[in-house]
């Protein structure tokens, strides 16, 4: 499991843990039902406290991407139905779509980069399967 924590980002270490893997579920790294390394582990593997580690995967448990396994610890269990997945995703695009218009980023530059994305993320699903 290849996580990238930026020390110096401004960014908390557990949100940018959070991020990582869900761009892994995203680009298919993981899949439903793979159990994530256990928190001692992890946070061993990447230097970081247990703590931190311990606050990303209680977030990604609330918002749906993993589910807690007495066994196998955190596994990911994509339980979001998709309409709240699309609300939380249009409130997050309002903000950074606003943030685009007041630099003057056009529509059409905004919906390159979105396809862009998708088209990268689903070049790595194919990839890793």
């Amino acid at each position: 499991m290849v996580i990238e924590i930026d020390f110096n980002s401004g960014e908390a270490l557990y949100q940018q843990l959070r991020n990582q893997i869900i761009l892994g579920i995203a680009t298919a790294k993981f899949q439903e039902g793979d159990a994530l390394p256990s928190v001692r582990q992890l946070a061993d593997d990447i230097g970081i406290n247990m703590h931190t580690v311990n606050k990303a995967y209680t977030v990604l448990k609330q918002e749906g991407f993993v589910k807690m396994d007495r066994r196998k610890g955190a596994v990911i269990a994509l339980d979001i139905d998709k309409l709240r997945a699309l609300e939380e995703m249009e409130k997050e695009l309002r903000g950074t779509l606003a943030k685009g218009i007041c630099k003057g980023i056009s529509r059409e530059e905004a919906h390159r980069m979105i396809d862009d994305i998708y088209e990268e993320y689903g070049m790595l699903q194919e990839s890793g399967r």
